[in-house]
């Protein structure tokens, strides 16, 4: 665990973090979410006027990974080599999976985490005319790979 937050100089201003010293890895994370949701909008996820709100949803958070340094104030602009978002239908909900890869210096959990919390928006504003209560839930890292302080993964 480290003993300070990186973004943060000894004076204690808030700072973007340095990685110009640190050579370029593979590294790779997964993020998830859950969008809770009544049965009969899930029955009706079919017939939705504005598209199937999975395939949409599932490329919103294709482009948000890409635009994650315009949303996070220190996050660095990153070249991805690949975003995966997968929507399942589940009896309560939908189940989002997100996966990032690049090689750089620094990590893509942050471009994971808003691909799958994008993914998750987007099906409440497909869904929202149906009910307002939709609830976006346990939005998390599953998974990283690379980087100096190794890997993770999520305990079940």
């Amino acid at each position: 665990m480290p003993s300070k937050l990186s973004h943060y100089d000894q004076s204690g201003r808030a700072r973007m973090v340095d990685v110009s010293a640190k050579s370029a890895t593979a590294r790779e994370a997964e993020a998830s979410a859950f969008v809770a949701m009544k049965p009969e909008v899930i029955k009706a996820l079919g017939d939705n006027p504005k598209g199937d709100p999975l395939e949409v949803a599932r490329l919103a958070g294709i482009m948000a990974a890409k635009k994650t340094a315009e949303l996070i104030p220190f996050c660095h602009p990153l070249s991805l080599s690949h975003i995966d978002v997968e929507l399942r239908q589940c009896e309560n909900g939908i189940a989002i999976s997100s996966m990032v890869r690049t090689t750089a210096e620094t990590g893509v959990e942050m471009e994971a985490l808003v691909a799958a919390s994008i993914a998750a928006l987007t099906v409440y504003d497909m869904c929202k005319a149906l009910d307002k209560g939709i609830e976006i839930r346990e939005v998390m890292l599953q998974r990283k790979s690379g980087g100096k302080s190794g890997d993770y993964a999520r305990k079940k």
